[in-house]
């Protein structure tokens, strides 16, 4: 165990010196940065969604909604009020976890595919009401929007970005190592054996879907900063698929399995979209073969290589 938790923390320490150090690996270069924030922003909405789905066992396919709706949230706040990023990010969250709470009172009813109906049907409509809400959104024309002038250089915000992931990561995990991490699994076990043991389950699953929306809101923020444009194409349907195919891929239950997921699937593309349909085609074939050989996901291969040593001298 001790052995394992060295890994781990060595593992970490040199992920992060490899993203302090990636935009002068890259000389700088606009595209490998969107790169590696586009892996940052799915990331943050992975494990987001990975606490919801692996922890909780609450399936959502409308994440890609939570998204959007950070991201219009920072862009409306930002572009026609004049709000600092300090204000408009977390009312991102907020205004997404706001939407989770309505959803959520009557979801929380709900479970397995029944739910997973209700969040595809939320996922559906707000690219649709971005769409047609003229007034507010802009429709087809979307909403330009400008970063803060002290981090307006892509190197700049590319640290903020980074920073404020790597501070969603660390919440992420004691959250799930915490009582109410804990709470979270007994729920996903068996939401009889849990309210028998004196949790409220409506209560802590509503509150389940509120961290996770808040988390994707503030994502989806970044999103719009980073891009300084919004649409409504940005985040469709599909945004849910591939963040769902992420988590299965990375590891349910599994907060590094997500960043795992999100690294391969925001690379993927990156070499196969000048073939049209082999994205798809290879994150499909992706998720059925990591259903049929690896159930736990690719995070659970660190097991392979990090074994507890065992007593040759004791005695049976």
């Amino acid at each position: 165990m001790a052995l394992g938790n060295l890994y781990g923390r060595l593992s970490i320490l040199a992920l992060i010196l490899l993203l302090l150090s990636f935009p002068f690996l890259v000389d700088q270069s606009s595209y490998f940065m969107g790169l590696a924030v586009m892996t940052a922003i799915y990331a943050t909405a992975a494990m987001s969604l990975n606490l919801l789905t692996g922890f909780g066992g609450q399936i959502s396919v409308g994440h890609g909604g939570f998204l959007m709706l950070g991201s219009y949230t920072v862009a409306i706040l930002s572009a026609k009020l004049g709000l600092p990023i300090w204000i408009t990010l977390p009312c991102a969250g907020l205004m997404a976890a706001f939407i989770s709470l309505v959803i959520g009172l009557p979801a929380v009813r709900l479970r397995g595919h029944f739910l997973a109906v209700a969040t595809l049907g939320f996922g559906l409509s707000v690219p649709l009401i971005a769409l047609n809400w003229q007034s507010l959104t802009e429709g087809y024309s979307g909403i330009l929007l400008s970063r803060p002038e002290i981090v307006a250089t892509d190197l700049r915000f590319y640290y903020v970005i980074i920073g404020t992931t790597l501070l969603i990561t660390w919440l992420l995990v004691n959250i799930a190592t915490s009582r109410l991490g804990r709470a979270f699994l007994a729920i996903k076990d068996s939401e009889i054996a849990a309210a028998s043991n004196g949790i409220n389950v409506a209560r802590y699953k509503t509150l389940l879907f509120i961290i996770s929306s808040f988390f994707t809101g503030v994502a989806g923020g970044l999103y719009a900063y980073w891009i300084e444009y919004v649409s409504p194409g940005d985040f469709t349907i599909m945004t849910s698929f591939l963040l769902l195919a992420m988590i299965v891929v990375g590891g349910l239950g599994s907060i590094w399995g997500s960043v795992i997921g999100a690294v391969l699937f925001t690379i993927i593309p990156h070499f196969a979209d000048s073939y049209v349909g082999v994205t798809n085609l290879v994150v499909g074939l992706a998720v059925i073969l990591i259903i049929l050989l690896r159930p736990a996901g690719l995070s659970s291969l660190g097991s392979i290589f990090v074994r507890t040593p065992t007593n040759v001298h004791s005695k049976p």
